[in-house]
């Protein structure tokens, strides 16, 4: 069975109630009878209930941004698994390079999160990548790998079954700098291949997204590559027009 892409929208810290209604509605019509995509957005979780209310009837499924791994209790500040659900969000970044550096997530601490996930039923998205000086040492695999191996480590490479990798080199994060097409398909070989080396089967459905100034103009050339299965998209995602041209690119691509 061939790999379903998966587009994802990261809004990060942008937004507004109003923003989110419009954004929503600008979507909905771009991507009218768009099919062979799934097409996910993350808003900040202040417009989670805003976003699911615009979302309504539509294809576009619902995501956020962060989760802790505590489900309740005396967690000032936290957002659960369950209260995520609540406002029927789908797919859950974690490990974000913006998290693992501001907020000192470490791969373990995200693994706990990955699980909690799961346990919800919740799709976790999770985020791995190296820094450029990481890139230009030649460390790139054995940074994938280690963030890889902290969650098959913890609980088995079987909870990657119907979960998404992103992989989204730092260096590329919000800089205008893209790795090349070739570049990420080699890194995307390389993470399918470390999860085959424990199970073929898992390897071969978990969707692997490319992250890291995707737009409108360079992804499909990207999803040309044979393991990279949709985008985490940033900047492009606030924009209808320029998430919509990269969600049909998936769609014509690897349908």
């Amino acid at each position: 069975m061939a790999r379903r892409p998966l587009v994802m929208g990261n809004w990060k810290l942008n937004g507004s109630k109003a923003f989110t209604k419009e954004l929503i509605e600008g979507l909905k019509a771009e991507l009218q009878g768009v099919t062979g995509c799934d097409v996910a957005i993350a808003p900040p979780v202040m417009y989670l209930g805003t976003a699911e209310a615009a979302l309504a009837g539509s294809q576009i499924a619902l995501g956020a941004q962060n989760v802790d791994v505590n489900v309740k209790g005396a967690f000032t500040g936290d957002i659960s698994t369950e209260m995520l659900k609540d406002f029927g969000a789908k797919y859950i970044i974690i490990g974000h390079s913006e998290r693992r550096t501001y907020h000192k997530e470490s791969d373990e601490f995200v693994a706990k999160k990955f699980g909690a996930l799961k346990e919800a039923g919740l799709v976790p998205v999770l985020c791995i990548g190296e820094t450029e000086a990481e890139n230009e040492a030649g460390k790139t695999e054995e940074v994938c790998a280690r963030q890889i191996d902290a969650v098959i480590n913890a609980l088995g490479v079987e909870a990657f079954n119907g979960a998404v990798i992103a992989y989204e080199p730092i260096w590329a994060i919000g800089t205008g700098k893209s790795a090349t097409p070739a570049q990420a398909q080699a890194v995307h070989a390389f993470i399918r291949g470390h999860i085959a080396a424990k199970s073929q089967a898992v390897a071969d459905q978990v969707i692997i997204q490319y992250g890291g100034s995707v737009n409108d103009a360079n992804a499909a050339e990207l999803f040309t590559q044979p393991d990279i299965d949709g985008a985490l998209v940033g900047g492009a995602s606030l924009k209808a027009p320029a998430f919509a041209v990269i969600v049909k690119a998936a769609a014509a691509v690897k349908s």
